[in-house]
């Protein structure tokens, strides 16, 4: 069954992205502001198919539409910075275009990465595609890299596997988890849960400390080489997809 293409008013859809208020929407357009097609749009309470290829045809105020809602956003989040809207310091929406803080649904990360974790973060304005993410059900892999403190000393793969380690302050279990080990102070840990400074806390329960954290991989999805740290792009469907592959 084919998927319903949702349509929307043109000052609602621009309003909604943080372009403004309809009112400033119906001078814009009638100044010319707004084009689609290739031939200026005027009446703003039409009603229009918002499909991904929008931003191709649509033009405000010179410049491409900005990505339609369902936006994904790949960020190589550097140190010091905070998945927060509200905090003070540097904040991961920092990086992105200014209008984008004001669209409605809001731009929220998938999970968190604490300050001083870098590496792979998702952002999204689609609600339901945040939850599966983040759904203890749906099991989705988190790599990360792990510069230690101190060498291993080689029972941490089996305590973190065993699906027996309870975190300090915990009563539940962790999830098993794998360790591939990179060099004697390096590692890269594989787990499917999400709990707070979870990575941190296994290595100190296995009488570690954790110098160094880096998110490398998201379920199918990788980071690679083509972000650099503080840059970010948008995922087509197919990466996002690739993200529940297991």
């Amino acid at each position: 069954m084919s998927k319903k293409i949702p349509t929307s008013r043109v000052d609602k859809l621009l309003g909604s992205m943080g372009y403004g208020s309809r009112a400033e929407m119906a001078r814009l357009a009638k100044a010319g502001g707004i084009v689609l097609d290739g031939a200026d749009l005027t009446d703003v309470s039409r009603r229009i198919p918002v499909t991904p290829d929008l931003p191709n045809r649509m033009e405000i105020d010179g410049e491409p539409l900005d990505p339609v809602p369902g936006l994904v956003i790949l960020l190589n989040k550097p140190l010091g910075m905070t998945c927060s809207h509200k905090e003070d310091g540097a904040l991961v929406y920092d990086v992105l275009p200014d209008r984008w803080r004001r669209r409605d649904p809001a731009i929220s990360t998938i999970g968190r990465l604490d300050k001083q974790t870098s590496g792979l973060l998702l952002l999204t304005d689609d609600g339901d595609l945040l939850h599966r993410v983040i759904s203890p059900k749906r099991h989705v892999a988190k790599v990360y890299r792990a510069t230690l403190a101190r060498p291993l000393d080689g029972t941490e793969g089996a305590l973190f596997a065993s699906g027996e380690l309870v975190l300090e302050g915990e009563d539940k279990p962790l999830a098993p988890a794998v360790l591939e080990v990179v060099s004697p102070t390096e590692t890269l840990l594989t787990v499917t849960e999400g709990r707070y400074h979870q990575v941190r806390r296994m290595f100190a329960a296995a009488g570690n400390h954790v110098e160094a954290l880096h998110r490398e991989r998201l379920g199918g999805l990788s980071l690679g080489d083509d972000v650099a740290p503080g840059q970010w792009r948008l995922l087509s469907e197919d990466e996002i997809a690739s993200i529940f592959a297991s």
